[in-house]
């Protein structure tokens, strides 16, 4: 597993670090600012796909735990773009959740509702609903309809965008 983070305070990577390190061996990469609208980033890639199975292997409770912490981080830092989570969850797809929410009660329904997308993922998948080959799902959280959308998809060639129950190439 690894964790790129900028903006993001010691005591928070070392919380963090303790509810992942007794399951993962864990890279950490302070990085430089990638993304000005944020005075805060962290990007958690794990290496295991997004399934029941994970939550299972994980543990619920150390996932809660995980929550809580995302959500304190924003807590910590008030409302406006002040953080950015990027969650990366390997597999074939890739399923990647962008937490970039302004308002911290939409983030912190965001973060309540990572894992109720599991229920979502045989229709989001359907390979007859998506573009052939794709490789990788981005889901941003829509506080408009307080739910996980699926926001774009890449495929070895091509990057679609979702909107209106589409998927529209982009070039």
């Amino acid at each position: 597993m690894s964790m790129q983070y900028y903006g993001i305070s010691p005591w928070e990577i070392e919380v963090l670090y303790g509810f992942l390190n007794s399951h993962f061996k864990i890279n950490q990469d302070e990085i430089d600012v990638n993304d000005d609208d944020f005075v805060s980033f962290l990007g958690i890639d794990i290496p295991l796909t997004f399934n029941e199975e994970f939550f299972q292997w994980f543990d619920y409770k150390r996932w809660e735990n995980v929550k809580s912490v995302f959500k304190e981080m924003k807590r910590r830092r008030g409302s406006g773009n002040a953080l950015k989570i990027q969650i990366n969850f390997s597999g074939i797809p890739k399923i990647v959740f962008t937490i970039d929410t302004v308002d911290k009660q939409w983030f912190d329904n965001a973060v309540e509702k990572i894992d109720s997308v599991l229920e979502l993922l045989p229709y989001h998948l359907d390979p007859q609903k998506t573009p052939e080959g794709i490789s990788e799902f981005v889901y941003k959280f829509d506080s408009k309809s307080v739910r996980w959308k699926l926001f774009n998809a890449k495929s070895e060639n091509k990057k679609y965008t979702y909107k209106d129950n589409v998927w529209k190439e982009i070039s």
